[in-house]
This record gives structure tokens, sequence and C-alpha cells, in this order.
């Protein structure tokens, strides 16, 4: 498509990136970044919006816009419900899983699985896989959706344009930690939602309203289909405008989606670094939970700046969007599969004026970065939390210092850097189909089993370690299974016909979840009954159900001394000017890495510590308490009527 952006287009995006770079910089200013929690966990001093911004922001990336757009445009307004469910899954977290997460104190999820069972295998594979999941859903589709848009609205070259976003996202992740992470993703929150809300108010004017969508998307058939007797492909489906739908026929079967998808998603909203780390990183649990409730609510938006402009998309541009042959589709956008995720792009470029259009690169830009700094991030504090740690200790006998680990982390960002640039030419060719639903598909496969442990860990106090990790080794042959046959065997377009094997042509991924879930819960029930109960000592702080115990664990805080030497600091005396020796090249170094290990540093530290002792106390104000509790049930109220309006 010719370049369209005018010169106030570039200023928008200019400011966008000023904006960003500023914002992401000054985290580096902040003292608490020499810590673990510091860099990894903001310090643990978030209030409810930044935390709630960020659950919203990292969720939302660029193939949000174009996969949620591109689903709307191709199959109308039932992927929505992805998104209207998470608002249910956000208290779920808020007010089961976090609780717990807090009170154990842990810094990462397989950490938390390290605290409830012992032993590290579960916990080096939990990182492990979700390694693997981030590359497969988000690194891929996230370079791809924003390559594509920029493809679209500029023209560039795409390993240029790529690589400079990914120099620009490394630098705000590298340099500020979660803290960096949390406030650029804020900015880039509010970016999203105005430059959103503006294109669905502009696509509602162009289409007339809701009422006049409804029919003129049923209506949207391009003239290929048209123009050939008895051609099938490039109808809209009959459901288009229902959310749950036929269990048999519907490509969001209702019991699927219920009893298969939800465990998959609770896994991502629940179980997941990538998103539960924003939450741990609030002050307080009364402010993790206002955090859940701020994005839970956020969550309704997208049917609105994401879905409905792409069926309008449709609707605008039916012959482009809804292509009906292998030979159109490859030439209106280079994919022999599909052109609906052009959706969003397309509406973008054909309806906003100079200036705005800039605005939405801006807003394509901003969920890719704050995606992509979420993910650097978490990968960032997995690997050096869960793997690296345990590394050095299991093979060198070596504890690493709180330097090595600031250092190891930051390495390990520019290495998901390289990653994220090799993957680019297995992007290009991941062209076509419906990203969003993709994403969903291989969660389907892997996610499932992780949700399941970590529920029976929380809910089931007998619930042992072999029993968790031999339900997640069967889980991984049974998931991986079907995942590589889905590979091999891709579902097909609407004009080629289905050679695939019944058991992925059959089984809907759904109910594939279905399976994989409850097969999982009954090995690991069936093997923890079989085996030697936990240690009772594993169970304090670590299930639903003891919380609030006050008894001393054997590996509280065993980690303090990566935090701050305790006999160094009883050595202070705080009447006497502490005299820092360090050259003026070692103090911009340390700087820069956020590392102080001086007196005055530890004795930092140290206040961060007892700070962090308060935090897991989960101490909440009646009145705050109150609140959120009739909030919670609100939005769960909301979540309610929306499935009823829009399934029957």
């Amino acid at each position: 498509m010719e370049n369209r952006l005018e010169s106030w287009d570039y200023v928008a995006i200019v400011v966008y990136v000023v904006l960003v770079l500023a914002v992401g910089l000054h985290s580096m200013c902040r003292s608490n970044r020499g810590t673990i929690s510091g860099y990894f966990l903001a310090g643990r001093y978030m209030t409810w919006l930044p935390v709630g911004a960020s659950l919203f922001a990292s969720d939302i990336g660029s193939e949000h816009f174009v996969g949620l757009a591109g689903s709307g445009a191709a199959g109308g307004i039932g992927v929505a419900i992805f998104e209207v469910s998470a608002c249910m899954l956000l208290q779920l977290l808020g007010w089961v899983f976090l609780p717990v997460y807090i009170a154990s104190g842990v810094y990462t999820l397989p950490e938390y699985m390290k605290k409830r069972f012992g032993g590290q295998r579960i916990r080096v594979y939990l990182a492990c896989l979700s390694l693997v999941l981030y590359i497969f859903t988000k690194i891929s589709v996230d370079m791809y959706s924003g390559a594509l848009f920029i493809k679209e609205a500029l023209g560039w070259n795409l390993y240029v344009s790529i690589i400079l976003l990914l120099a620009l996202t490394a630098v705000c992740t590298v340099t500020g930690g979660l803290t960096a992470v949390i406030y650029t993703d804020t900015l880039q929150f509010f970016i999203m939602i105005i430059g959103g809300l503006i294109l669905m108010v502009l696509s509602f004017v162009e289409i007339g309203g809701y009422d006049q969508l409804k029919y003129k998307y049923m209506q949207a058939i391009p003239n290929e289909t048209l123009s050939k007797p008895n051609y099938t492909c490039g109808y809209p489906r009959e459901d288009s405008l229902q959310m749950l739908r036929d269990p048999v026929n519907g490509d969001i079967p209702w019991p699927g989606f219920m009893l298969g998808q939800t465990p998959a998603s609770i896994w991502y909203w629940c179980a997941d670094q990538l998103m539960v780390q924003r939450a741990l990183a609030a002050k307080s649990l009364s402010h993790a939970q206002g955090g859940c409730i701020l994005a839970g609510y956020i969550k309704f938006l997208p049917i609105v700046i994401m879905v409905i402009p792409g069926m309008i998309s449709r609707v605008l541009y039916t012959d482009d969007v809804a292509c009906a042959s292998a030979e159109t589709c490859m030439e209106v956008c280079g994919s022999s599969t599909g052109c609906s995720n052009i959706a969003y792009p397309r509406i973008v470029l054909g309806l906003m004026p100079t200036g705005l259009r800039g605005l939405m690169l801006a807003v394509m830009l901003a969920a890719l970065m704050s995606d992509l700094t979420s993910i650097f991030n978490s990968t960032s504090t997995l690997f050096t939390i869960d793997i690296w740690k345990i590394f050095r200790i299991r093979f060198f006998n070596l504890e690493p210092s709180v330097k090595e680990l600031m250092i190891v982390g930051r390495i390990m960002i520019l290495i998901m850097v390289a990653v994220g640039i090799i993957w680019i030419p297995i992007i290009m060719e991941m062209q076509g189909g419906q990203l969003f639903i993709y994403i969903q598909e291989i969660s389907a496969y892997l996610s499932p089993p992780i949700a399941a442990v970590y529920l029976v860990a929380l809910l089931w106090p007998r619930g042992n370690e072999k029993g968790a990790f031999w339900s997640l080794m069967a889980a991984l042959v049974t998931g991986g299974i079907r995942m590589i046959l889905d590979f091999v065997w891709r579902s097909p377009p609407c004009w080629e016909e289905d050679t695939r094997p019944s058991i992925t042509a059959k089984v809907h991924y759904m109910y594939f979840a279905v399976i994989l879930f409850w097969q999982t819960v009954l090995v690991n029930v069936i093997v923890s009954l079989l085996t030697n109960p936990p240690n009772p000592g594993k169970v304090i702080r670590t299930t639903y159900w003891s919380r609030f115990s006050k008894d001393k664990r054997s590996d509280d805080f065993e980690d303090d001394k990566t935090e701050v030497e305790l006999n160094d600091l009883k050595t202070i005396d705080v009447q006497v000017e502490i005299v820092d020796g360090r050259s003026a090249c070692k103090k911009g170094y340390d700087w820069f890495c956020g590392y102080d290990d001086t007196m005055i540093g530890r004795e930092k530290a140290q206040q961060h510590r007892e700070h962090l002792k308060a935090v897991t106390s989960l101490e909440q104000d009646p009145k705050a308490k109150l609140f959120l509790n009739v909030n919670r049930i609100f939005a769960i109220g909301i979540v309610t009527f929306i499935y009823i309006y829009f399934s029957v």
C-alpha cells in the first residue's frame, strides 16, 4: 500500500518515542533497582493504577489490535468473549492466587512451586516451558503483527523497523527493570485507549451505528463469491453476532470455552510470570486487588476498540479483507490463506485523518513495546531466578551475588532481542489465518496442565511433588503430540479440502484443552495419593487455606544474603560520614546497573527488606476491603450480562 502518512503523522510518532524514552530513562534514577525485588518486582512499591494499567498493557500487544480485529472481520463478535472472560479471571487472580503468592514471599511463580513442594525439577521445567510459550505465543506474533502494520502504513524495510523497535524496547527494559516497564506500560495504556476510542467513534460514524453494523456485516460478501454459483467461501458465519456458539458446529463451542478455554486462560492470568509479576509489584494486597479490578473493567474495551472496528473494516473493504480465493488473497496481502489480518491497518489508514494516523501508528508501537518490554522483563526474571541461580548453586556450589544476578538478567534481555530478530523470517512465512486464534490454539496444547497443577497446589494440601511433576510430564506428551499434528496439518482455508487426521479435524482445540486439564488433575491426584504426603512445613503460607499462617518456615527469607549482608549492616554507625571510594567510572557503571554495594546502599536494602515483610502480612484496611469486594461482585455481574446478551 502507498505510504499515506504526512508530516503531522510523523510528528505524533516522534513525540511518542520521546515520551517513552523519557519515562524509561527516568526509571534509571530510582534507587531500588539494585536489589533483586527492586529490579524484578519494582521494589513492591506500586499502587493500583500503574498495576492495573500494566496488566492491561502487558496483555494487549500489537497482535491484539491486528488479531482481534482480524478475527472480528472473519468470524464476527465471538472472539470478544476471550477479553470478557479475562475480567472474571482477573478477580480469580486477585482473590485466590495473589494472596498465596504474596504470603509465600516469592519473586517468580516457578519459585512458588519450589516452596510448595520442595525440589527444583518442577521449578526449572515450568521456567523453561514459560520461555517456550513466550516464543510461540508472544514474541513471534508480536513481531509479525507490528511489522504488518508498519508495512501497511509506511512501507519501511521490515528488518530495519523491527531492529529499531527492539532496540528502543531493550533500552527501557534493560536499564530500569520492572519499574521502567510498569511506568512505560502506564503511558502506553493511555495512548492505546485514547487512540482506540477515537477510531471506534469514527468507525461507528462511518457505518451508522451498531444496528447498521449488524445488518451490513451479514451482507459483507465479496464480489468474487457472488459471481460464482454455489460458491460458499466469503459468506459471514450465521452466528457472527453471538459469543457463545453451538457446541458441535460453532468455532467457539460454549462447553469447550467454559470447560477447556477457561483453564487455559487461568494459566495466562493467574499462573504466568508475565502477568502475575505486575500484580506482585503492588505495595499491598489491596493495591494488587485494586489493579486487578481496574484491569478487569478495562478488558471490556477491546470489544469496541478492536473487534467491532475489524467487523466494520470487513463492511467497508469487503473484497480485500474477506477475499475468497487463494489468488485474490495473494494479490491483496501476499498470503494465500486469507487477508483478515489487514482489517485493522486498512480501517486506520482509510478513516483516520492526518495526524491521527500517526497517533494510531504510535498506538500500535505502544502495544508492541508494552508487550515486548513485559516479555523481556519476565523472561529475564525467570531465567535469572529459576535457571541461572539454580545452575550456579548445583554445579558450582556458589551462591551468585546480587551484582551477578543483575548483569545476567540484563544479558538475558539482550539475548531475547536477538531471538526476536532471528524469528523474523519465520514470522514472514506465518502469514494468513487468524493470529489471535493461533495464540489460543498453542496455549490450549501447553497451558491447561500448568493451570491444573497450580490449582491443585493452592487448593489441595495433600498434593505432593511427585504428583505435580508426573502429571506435567504426562500432559507434555499428550499436548506435544497434538501440537505437532496441528503444525503438520494446518486448518485449510475455505476453498481447500480438509485432509487432516480426525484428532485435529474433529476434536476442537477447546475440547482438547478440557481433556488435557482433567488428565493432569487426575494423574496429579492419583500419584499424590499413592506416594507420601508432603512435608507439613511446605504447606505453610503456600495454600489458600494456610495463607494467613504465622508459623515459621525453614526457608523464610532464604535469599536475604542476596539482598543485603546483615552482618555488615550491624557495623554501620549513622553518625559517621561514609566515604565512597569508588572511581568515577565505577560509579557510572554501578549507577547504570542500579547497583549500590556501599554502606548507604546496604542500609537502604535493609529498609527495603522490612517493607517486604510488611507486604507479605496480607493486612488490609476494612473499608478498602469492602470497596474492593463490592467492585469484584459488580464486575462479575457485568461479565454475566454480556455472556447472556450476546449469546441468545
